[in-house]
């Protein structure tokens, strides 16, 4: 009982220190406002992660895609991991590092949004991803752990949980995630039912 309870615990000791943390709660403000407009410009939402982070980047391309609070129109988001020929034949024939850069080179546009989910910040393939979005003129947003690692100098927006500790990361990137898909949902279909 004491070690399920100390799980719990240090989940919300880095929920709390998120609360406190100015600095990500103004980034995940500035993620909605950035996905709002990308939204009103007629781009896309693109995510990436691997394992769970691929479960997440899935789970929060679903909430746009799909609905979150409100019956309402799609938004054109997705997770690029979910064609298993493509992630397959890709990772088979060239390397597994390439499988997001080589789609986001083939379907990112000027303006689009990536966002990459890596607890590290130094998944290779999430890092060249940002790579190439960077050339392609789209905006990314990283949620990783505390250091941001390699991604912290490719993003435009790093929402870098205040832990090393995987599980609980993780647990705060779908509580963000969660958040911007509300605000986003909230904004844009507020601004659209004129």
């Amino acid at each position: 009982m004491e070690k399920i309870t100390n799980i719990i615990q240090a989940s919300i000791d880095v929920k709390t220190k998120i609360l406190k943390d100015k600095k990500i709660l103004q980034t995940v403000k500035d993620c909605v406002d950035i996905i709002v407009s990308a939204f009103e410009k007629g781009n896309k939402v693109l995510f990436c992660g691997n394992g769970g982070s691929a479960s997440d980047a899935q789970h929060l391309a679903a909430e746009f895609s799909g609905r979150f609070y409100t019956d309402r129109d799609a938004l054109p988001a997705e997770a690029l991991h979910c064609n298993s020929s493509y992630i397959t034949a890709v990772a088979n024939d060239y390397s597994y590092d390439v499988i997001y850069s080589r789609l986001i080179k083939g379907i990112g546009k000027p303006g689009d949004v990536l966002v990459g989910l890596s607890t590290s910040g130094n998944s290779v393939n999430i890092v060249k991803a940002f790579e190439i979005a960077k050339e392609k003129e789209m905006i990314t947003i990283a949620f990783t752990g505390a250091t941001g690692g390699k991604l912290k100098s490719l993003s435009d927006y790093l929402i870098n949980i205040p832990s090393e500790d995987t599980p609980r990361i993780q647990e705060s990137h779908i509580m963000l995630g969660h958040i911007i898909c509300q605000f986003v949902e909230e904004i844009y279909f507020a601004d659209t039912d004129d």
